[in-house]
């Protein structure tokens, strides 16, 4: 017989999670050493956060999950803030987290804590295993249900006496449950309302209609009933560019999303949630549906959101109808000083096909999606649970589950310096990342928010805690420091000679872009005013001042 560590393993790839991001201590040596011989690929990340994060880059690509290997609570914690990312991303993963040896647990060593507790957080499953004969079991138990419905993080805690154990067997794949349809007298019910003449209809989509076949479904239902499309603001995985219906992403800011949907009579929820503020502001509204608005839910978490938008595609009498694709088309190639809009415009420029997009680019991006329109077909995974220092370790996973294909990691300064140590894991497993950084040496978004909450008497010190500038953070040495080459630039040229020659090599790049700030100076200033306004100018001048902020 095995013991628990090899059993473990063996019942995970059974279950077909064959990758595992790590950062093992004392607790998982026995894991560690069962990795040898089997057909699970361990993959190094030297903080657990980059490990959680890599985990849910890799389910947004692979569409099943990878493991996480953790040192207790602690590593636990260190790894909640790209856990809850995932989660808010609705992926599915299965966290292995070594804890003390059963007996040892009275004596509440140094590393003792509650992990379940911790876990608690993150996950809707947990549970300590006590003894080794039960190990295999509660593992293919811990896949089914972070393979759902709904998919979820699955936390299986594992006390090293457990993992050391003689006595186990490894357990098959539990039998995977069928996602039903929304029902039938839903999908008549919203149709009914879709149809309905003289009604202003948006549908809101989010997660797994994201993809073509949800986007084309979609798009017919648009075509055939005028219908408005809009995503959720930080979708999961999107897929877009040339010869695929675009979707119009609701913005950031809270007075553009209500901008965008006001005046409808009812948002039709696919796989999203109502939209919100992202936080609460003095004497601004937190709910952005608008009044009288009705909202209408398709499918629930549990149900199959794509089968159940195709249901409303024949009950509006779509099948027939073709949905409106997008054109190829590219931007010019910028000169010049760079800024943050030309570094936008030439990454729509060169953008190879089939690339995926880590985009954690914050101020700095808000111009990338006119940009990329029509660039050829890529996917972009975006910051779902608003908890930074997810981009890199994204990447990392996206690279893991696709490795065929271009990754390209858009990061703020300020991210980059929560997760840099991803870069080690992308150079130590050769993958093909291309990381952008854009150093605009302030943690740009928070200057925003510092005069939308209205606050008073902002001075020198309160600035200092949102400026980046002293020391100057030199992204090129630190990537070299890790094998990744990179390179710094200023000028617009030269940012489109690195993203050509990065895009044309195989392998890790990374290129440092001194950009401005997007929001700055009498700019900056103007904003709030600008956006508290929108309320009360006519319809047509809200919606332009709110291309011209973030089209």
């Amino acid at each position: 017989m095995a013991n628990g560590a090899q059993a473990l393993i063996q019942t995970l790839v059974n279950a077909g999670v064959d990758t595992c991001f790590t950062n093992p201590g004392t607790s998982e040596m026995h894991f560690v050493a069962a990795l040898d011989g089997t057909d699970m690929r361990g993959v190094l990340c030297l903080f657990e956060g980059v490990a959680s994060g890599a985990a849910d880059g890799y389910a947004r690509m692979a569409d099943k999950p990878a493991a996480t290997l953790l040192h207790l609570g602690c590593g636990l914690g260190n790894a909640l803030a790209n856990l809850h990312n995932a989660r808010k991303a609705r992926v599915p993963m299965v966290n292995i987290i070594g804890d003390h040896a059963t007996y040892h647990t009275q004596y509440d060593a140094q590393l003792q804590s509650d992990i379940e507790t911790v876990a608690k957080n993150v996950s809707t499953w947990i549970k300590t295993t006590p003894e080794t004969s039960r190990l295999a079991a509660d593992a293919a138990e811990a896949v089914a249900v972070a393979k759902g419905p709904p998919a979820q993080i699955a936390t299986l805690i594992l006390p090293a006496d457990v993992s050391w154990n003689e006595g186990a067997e490894p357990a098959p794949a539990q039998a995977p449950v069928q996602a039903p349809s929304a029902s039938d007298a839903t999908v008549q019910a919203i149709a009914e309302v879709i149809k309905k003449s003289g009604k202003k209809v948006a549908l809101l989509l989010g997660n797994r209609v994201l993809r073509e076949a949800g986007l084309r479904a979609a798009s017919r239902i648009a075509e055939k009933t005028g219908a408005t499309l809009f995503c959720e603001v930080f979708p999961t995985r999107l897929e877009r560019g040339e010869g695929l219906p675009a979707v119009e992403r609701i913005a950031y800011l809270a007075e553009l999303a209500s901008v965008q949907l006001s005046g409808y009579d009812h948002l039709v929820l696919v796989d999203a949630k109502a939209p919100v503020s992202f936080f609460a502001y003095p004497g601004k509204k937190s709910y952005l549906v608008p009044d009288g608005c009705t909202v209408h839910t398709l499918a629930q978490l549990d149900e199959d959101a794509v089968a159940s938008l195709q249901a409303l595609v024949e009950a509006v009498g779509a099948s027939d109808t073709a949905p409106k694709l997008q054109s190829a088309g590219r931007p010019t190639l910028p000169k010049g000083k760079l800024n943050a809009a030309k570094a936008c415009q030439a990454i729509g420029a060169l953008l190879p096909a089939n690339a995926i997009i880590s985009d954690e680019a914050q101020t700095s991006g808000i111009k990338l999606p006119v940009s990329t329109a029509g660039a050829p077909r890529h996917d972009v995974l975006a910051l779902t649970g608003g908890a930074i220092g997810q981009g890199l370790p994204v990447a990392v996973g996206a690279a893991v589950a696709s490795p065929d294909r271009p990754v390209l990691a858009l990061i703020g300064d300020g991210s980059a310096m929560y997760t840099i140590q991803a870069l080690w894991t992308i150079a130590a497993e050769g993958l093909n990342v291309t990381t952008v950084i854009f150093n605009n040496r302030s943690y740009g978004i928070l200057n925003i928010e510092l005069e939308r909450v209205g606050a008073e008497r902002i001075g020198p010190e309160a600035k200092a805690q949102l400026d980046l500038s002293e020391p100057a953070i030199d992204f090129v040495s630190m990537a070299q420091g890790m094998g990744v080459p990179g390179r710094r630039v200023a000028r617009a040229e030269d940012f489109c000679a690195a993203l050509k020659d990065a895009f044309e090599t195989r392998g890790p790049f990374l290129i440092e872009a001194i950009v401005p700030s997007e929001y700055e100076g009498l700019k900056l200033k103007a904003l709030p005013h600008m956006l508290n306004a929108l309320g009360s100018v006519p319809a047509p001048v809200a919606k332009a001042i709110k291309k011209k902020i973030a089209p």
